[in-house]
């Protein structure tokens, strides 16, 4: 059997998941070959969730195959449909370094603007905000201004 083990519920979401995919390997007449495994690996490493598709007509071997493919890939068989084969692994998250150069990007604001006369709706107007700037309380986009360096510091540095 395969290392991951699915319950039913679970088996149902990603066969969801996957209906709207294109098969990302195809598996020829040659059967399972080392670059078919190669392939599929690299797939389930980048997608998670993959179709392969087999050429050959024998229902047997691609049951075989199936079974194979989820053993050495460490894989969840999800779904075994005709010539195609769903299977699923978790992706491994990846680690992000912080930078510390990097700045605030912008971000989009909404902005409502109440009417004078009560039962009227407010208008809402989505503002840009860059990272250098800041939202007033009356919706005014504001520049940062720079930091003041005082005289004894501009004179030294």
């Amino acid at each position: 059997m395969s290392a991951i083990q699915l319950t039913p519920a679970q088996r149902k979401i990603h066969r969801a998941e996957a209906h709207h995919l294109d098969p990302v390997v195809m598996i020829g007449n040659d059967g399972l070959t080392p670059a078919v495994i190669k392939e599929a690996e690299m797939a389930l490493n980048a997608h998670g969730l993959i179709k392969i598709r087999v050429l050959g007509d024998d229902r047997q071997a691609r049951e075989t195959m199936f079974a194979a493919l989820a053993d050495q890939l460490s894989a969840a068989p999800i779904q075994h449909i005709g010539k195609l084969f769903v299977l699923w692994r978790p992706r491994a998250e990846k680690e992000r370094t912080a930078d510390e150069d990097r700045m605030a990007g912008p971000r989009d604001v909404k902005v409502l603007k109440y009417s004078s006369r009560g039962g009227q709706r407010p208008e809402v107007k989505t503002l840009r905000v860059l990272g250098n700037q800041r939202l007033t309380s009356g919706g005014q986009v504001k520049r940062a201004k720079p930091k003041k360096i005082s005289v004894k510091k501009r004179t030294l540095g």
